[in-house]
């Protein structure tokens, strides 16, 4: 009788150990706060200039779409853990010399709110596993980002808008990464 006991909880947790990712946060909050960020993003264009319109960010910092490619077939814990880190980082780099963009100071904060309050939701439903090593590709492409595209134009209003674009890249990337995980359930 203990054996068969023994048995079906050993079943059970190897099952719902491979089961997708379960957490309340990300089905019920995820989907509005990415909706928030991108939506806040948009209101940050920048309507003085028409310069950036065309511009790209410069081959040298290329948008890392091996790692997205590698993260969206990864486990749902990783893919998490991923998106949380592109969300750290992002909040780090607008987190920089601000001055001279071309959005106001509360635009700003409100966006760093949600882009922080979306990681820190993400990082709970993945509880334990959040200390996983950070990719170091990752970290190195937001550090080129701010060098080459901020530090390298001076914090102007230009290089602010070439990285709004960028971000709201990377955004749309980590919202698909998550709701993958959302439609597999």
């Amino acid at each position: 009788m203990l054996n068969r006991i023994f048995l079906v909880c050993l079943f059970v947790g190897l099952y719902s150990a491979g089961s997708s990712l379960s957490c309340r946060w990300m089905d019920h909050k995820f989907r509005q706060y990415s909706e928030n960020s991108l939506d806040l993003l948009e209101t940050m264009v920048n309507n003085s200039t028409n310069t950036t319109e065309d511009a790209e960010v410069e081959h040298t910092v290329a948008f890392p779409n091996d790692l997205y490619s590698q993260a969206s077939k990864a486990s749902a814990e990783d893919k998490l853990g991923f998106t949380v880190q592109v969300l750290d980082e992002v909040a780090v780099l607008f987190d920089e010399d601000h001055s001279n963009a071309s959005w106001g100071e509360k635009t700003e904060k409100d966006f760093l709110g949600v882009v922080t309050q979306q990681a820190d939701g993400l990082r709970s439903c993945i509880g334990s596993h959040s200390h996983k090593k950070k990719n170091k590709k990752v970290h190195m492409y937001f550090k080129r980002l701010s060098r080459h595209v901020l530090e390298g134009m001076g914090h102007s209003a230009e290089s602010w808008e070439l990285i709004r674009k960028e971000i709201k890249s990377h955004l749309m990337r980590v919202d698909q990464l998550v709701s993958s995980l959302l439609t597999a359930n």
